[in-house]
């Protein structure tokens, strides 16, 4: 049997969930879920269209953000009753944060950062890249009981939610914790687009922008493609953008349908987060930027003058 954490924000779940959803509904296992959270209530009636049987709901007010060790408890109860085979979750700042902890509560195993998963007679195929993306390896669970399989987003395809059915109901509720953390205030980015790990195409920008102001160029172009903004660590680290825009080992692992990288030299670092593009088109004045090696087409040229010519070009195209 199979439990997913369907993680949302707002009233919608995240691609990544509907990827899980996708993945259980095509395994032909018993599937359940569970939702947390102040909407978990009006979402989880959703679920019945993708094959869940069952949905475990929390929406106790001290869920609105994630506490870990609130989130730990529930979902720690949640498995302990549901006793699945396996527990599917987005491989999320919530997710690789949450199920090291649930694990070894209940004695369970995690695979993380997952690229590949498919079930065989009932038996989960796992996929994951290591050293930086240069090979990836096939796990297999051994001894433990539950495994927990965190997966990257847009990784698997998102099927079509089945009509007229409907999902059994359980609530739960959250036990009494003696709290060390608080969640005082959330401060959310000004942006409006996607998160980066969500997004099905990004525009990065390197050192090759020379200036946090030349990110305009990068953001006028996004906002034709419907695309969000990322960033590499060097600018970062310059603090030209803030530190959620970073791709990279030590931002976020994306993998969007196209990733374009513009003034991006292609640190090793770097490519370890965005190599599982679909599309990788990279621009740079320097013909052996190491970037090019990871291309699907390359522009050798001047940023400044080949971005605003894209922008103008897909406008005319999609507007």
């Amino acid at each position: 049997m199979i439990l997913i954490f369907a993680e949302h924000s707002g009233q919608e779940f995240k691609r990544g969930t509907l990827e899980l959803l996708t993945a259980a509904q095509q395994s032909g296992l018993e599937t359940k879920a569970v939702v947390l959270g102040a909407e978990a209530e009006s979402l989880a009636g959703q679920l019945g269209a993708w094959g869940v049987g069952e949905v475990y709901v929390c929406g106790d007010p001290l869920l609105k953000d994630y506490n870990p060790e609130l989130y730990f408890s529930i979902m720690a109860a949640a498995i302990s009753e549901a006793k699945p085979d396996y527990v599917l979750a987005a491989s999320s700042m919530l997710g690789r944060d949450l199920f090291p902890r649930v694990a070894q509560k209940i004695g369970g195993a995690v695979a993380s950062d997952c690229t590949e998963l498919s079930f065989s007679g009932g038996a989960a195929v796992v996929r994951k890249p290591l050293y930086a993306g240069r090979c990836s390896a096939r796990v297999e669970f051994q001894t433990a009981a539950t495994k927990i399989i965190l997966m990257r987003a847009n990784q698997l395809p998102i099927g079509q939610p089945i009509k007229n059915t409907t999902a059994n109901i359980r609530k739960l509720a959250l036990s009494p914790v003696d709290l060390k953390t608080r969640i005082k205030e959330i401060v959310k980015g000004a942006s409006e687009k996607l998160d980066l790990t969500e997004a099905n195409i990004i525009v990065s920008g390197g050192r090759g922008m020379k200036g946090p102001e030349h990110f305009k160029l990068l953001e006028d172009l996004a906002t034709v493609l419907g695309a969000t903004v990322g960033a590499s660590r060097a600018v970062v680290d310059a603090g030209w953008v803030p530190h959620s825009m970073q791709v990279g080992q030590t931002g976020k692992t994306v993998a969007p349908t196209l990733y374009i990288a513009c003034g991006i030299s292609g640190a090793i670092q770097h490519l370890a987060g965005m190599s599982g593009s679909k599309v990788i088109v990279a621009i740079n004045k320097d013909p052996d930027a190491p970037i090019f090696q990871k291309a699907t087409y390359g522009i050798v040229g001047d940023v400044f003058e080949i971005v605003p010519s894209l922008t103008e070009e897909f406008k005319k195209l999609l507007q």
